[in-house]
């Protein structure tokens, strides 16, 4: 194999958009009537709706098929076959994978995979790790607690596929996680944002190492929460690790659906030979096909047979960009990535309020940690925002400077006002896997 060829599949890739298209319709149709066929669920939901496999002719037909929500697959999973429900599409024997979701939003949903499906997942991973660079002369360390969430588990099996070795450290703490790293001379590294500056915390200030130089990760992919695509966030965690650091997109019940590429044009491809992605007006669940318009990513699966993913309803914000990426992908880009979640945006004083606006003022600010916290709730009838910020180890900054500072950038950025708390080093809380910086406690009724 031809290491220098930036593309892991370079038919599908670089596929003109007309026969990407044809692709995209004739996988859906193929999906849709497989569930149809052999889903309870599915065909009940679709039967409801009025609509049946032959009455999808075009892309645009695929608009007319119901939604899919979190929700719903939890209420599946109260139903036989025990302990998925009936949108299971193959027998229980044929089951071969068992992941749930992190549950950081409820009760965890449960996901059932066959070999095919998982092979399908390891080449979603291996399409996206060559894109970043990784190749056999890689020595990967995955830092994850190899457990029932799926995580990073799918990058663990396509970095075999690619031929990477790969070493898992998944009982190890942090710091003996960074010393097996620095003692294997690990070259590429996955973790969530959170903990790559997690680590690099605990190697400088634990250890008394300088991971840019101590270290010789060359790349690390990011996934689980936003970050690696926030300017701000990236710049640190390339700073402190002198290595590139790219994003990933995926979920449990979806599969690993976007990605940036080594060309880092600050936006993610659409695997779009895989996967289907529409954008819905967040109001009126109106599509959006033009470029500039964020809205809800609506998302299909298009090879994934025992548990199928058919027009999830994934609330994250997206947007398409009609950019072509220097990489030569025929892909379509989201510039910014996930922009953020339509849990988590929300209007504070009439205003919509993205918390990765936020992290990227905290993260763009000298002298500042890596973590902070904020609060949204009601004192009276009047939305008041709270955000707490860490001082970095050993700063020495003035509050009163520091706390204008913010004010001043966090209202250009979000024409909001902030009640801002400085706090020491070290006193806020530490995350590992997918951090909640965010509450906004009016959701609970809390005032």
């Amino acid at each position: 194999m031809n290491y220098d060829v930036p593309f892991w599949n370079p038919y599908l890739e670089t596929l003109p958009r007309e026969k990407l298209d044809e692709l995209r319709l004739k996988k859906f149709r193929r999906i849709f009537r497989w569930a149809y066929e052999r889903s309870k669920f599915h065909r009940n939901l679709y039967q409801q709706a009025g609509i049946q496999p032959d009455d999808i002719r075009s892309l645009e037909d695929v608009a007319k098929v119901p939604k899919v929500e979190k929700s719903m697959m939890r209420d599946i999973q109260r139903k036989d076959p025990f302990p998925y429900g009936d949108a299971l599409c193959v027998p229980l024997d044929e089951v071969t994978e068992f992941r749930q979701t992190s549950g950081t939003t409820g009760q965890p949903v449960y996901q059932a995979d066959t070999w095919q499906d998982w092979e399908w997942w390891s080449e979603c991973w291996a399409t996206l790790l060559w894109a970043q660079g990784y190749r056999p002369s890689d020595r990967v360390f995955l830092p994850f607690g190899y457990n029932i969430f799926v995580a990073f588990w799918a990058g663990h099996y396509a970095c075999e596929k690619i031929g990477c070795e790969t070493v898992p450290g998944g009982v190890l703490d942090t710091k003996a996680r960074i010393l097996k790293m620095q003692e294997i001379k690990a070259t590429a590294m996955m973790c969530t944002p959170t903990y790559v500056l997690g680590m690099a915390d605990t190697a400088t200030n634990k250890l008394g190492l300088n991971p840019a130089s101590d270290l010789g990760i060359r790349r690390i992919t990011c996934a689980g929460e936003p970050g690696a695509l926030i300017p701000a966030t990236k710049k640190r965690m390339e700073q402190a690790w002198g290595a590139k650091v790219f994003d990933h997109v995926g979920a449990t019940e979806i599969g690993a659906w976007g990605f940036e590429c080594a060309d880092q044009p600050g936006a993610l491809h659409v695997n779009e030979a895989m996967f289907l992605a529409q954008i819905e007006d967040m109001e009126t669940g109106e599509p959006i096909t033009g470029p500039g318009k964020p809205g809800k990513l609506v998302i299909t699966a298009l090879d994934r047979i025992a548990q199928p993913c058919i027009r999830f309803d994934s609330k994250d914000i997206v947007e398409f960009s009609d950019d072509k990426c220097s990489c030569g992908r025929t892909y379509r880009l989201m510039p910014g990535g996930v922009i953020g979640r339509a849990d988590d945006i929300t209007k504070v004083k009439g205003v919509l309020l993205a918390p990765s606006a936020i992290e990227d003022v905290v993260r763009s600010i000298p002298g500042l940690g890596d973590e902070y916290e904020v609060v949204v709730e009601k004192r009276g009838d009047v939305d008041h925002i709270l955000l707490k910020v860490e001082l970095s180890e050993g700063a020495e900054i003035p509050q009163k400077e520091m706390e204008a500072r913010l004010s001043t950038e966090l209202r250009v950025r979000t024409n909001l006002g902030y009640e801002i708390q400085i706090h020491s080093y070290g006193t806020l809380p530490r995350f590992e896997v997918k951090a909640r910086r965010f509450k906004d406690l009016r959701k609970h009724g809390v005032s």
